[in-house]
């Protein structure tokens, strides 16, 4: 009886899926059943960065001289006009946070090919000011954390670094602009609560690293604490 009840709802969900079919939200083509939100095709073939396995690579370079950083890694490439921006899109403006889920799990996945990460105690967020995450339902940054979390086995928090100020969009600001926009908006509530521990911030894209070295700043206050960093795309200027 379970087997036939089993075998209806799969014969549901074929029927549903072929009137209604499911779409990578990267390359629009219909999922096949076992995919989930992006095909095998444009998960294989994300333009991988490989960075968590260069030391001083361009990531890292960027907080030179800005902010003491362990490691800072990206996952992809951000290639504007490409499928994948629209990937980004459709998880920081279209309310597809799960995408950040999944992409954040993958990314995890290939960080545990090597054991420098394994020190991290604890995956933080940048977080948005609650007026922004509000109106948008949730933070991007967060979705991403909760899927390295998953596949790292390092526990979130997304509580005690906070944005103290509402800021204006960072997307066409330069270097500087984006420095001023973003330099005294970050704080820790409690410096004992990363006291001594390894931080890994998580934001979904650097460019100029402006955003990610205010929060490193404001965690670097903490007595003995070290910050590392993962985004999921790297977009150069």
């Amino acid at each position: 009886m379970s087997r036939m009840i089993i075998n209806m709802k799969s014969l549901l969900y074929d029927f549903s899926t072929l009137i209604y079919p499911e779409l990578c939200y990267c390359c629009e083509t219909a999922l096949m059943k076992q995919e989930k939100l992006i095909c095998t095709s444009c998960l294989v073939n994300i333009p991988r960065t490989y960075y968590h396995l260069v030391e001083g690579n361009p990531i890292e370079k960027i907080f030179w001289g800005r902010a003491k950083v362990e490691r800072a890694t990206s996952y992809f490439l951000f290639q504007k006009g490409s499928n994948y921006q629209q990937l980004l899109h459709s998880l920081k403006y279209r309310g597809v946070r799960e995408i950040g889920v999944e992409l954040g799990r993958n990314f995890g996945n290939e960080m545990n090919d090597i054991s420098y990460f394994d020190d991290v105690d604890m995956v933080v967020p940048v977080p948005l000011h609650p007026k922004k995450e509000k109106k948008r339902g949730y933070n991007q940054s967060l979705a991403i954390a909760e899927g390295l979390s998953l596949a790292i086995h390092k526990p979130v928090d997304s509580k005690v670094l906070i944005r103290k100020h509402f800021s204006q969009s960072q997307t066409r600001k330069g270097r500087f602009s984006r420095w001023e926009n973003v330099s005294e908006l970050f704080d820790v509530k409690n410096l004992v609560d990363f006291e001594g521990k390894h931080i890994l911030l998580v934001d979904d894209v650097v460019t100029t690293g402006s955003t990610l070295e205010a929060c490193a700043q404001a965690i670097l206050k903490c007595p003995s604490a070290k910050v590392s960093i993962a985004t999921l795309a790297f977009a150069t200027i």
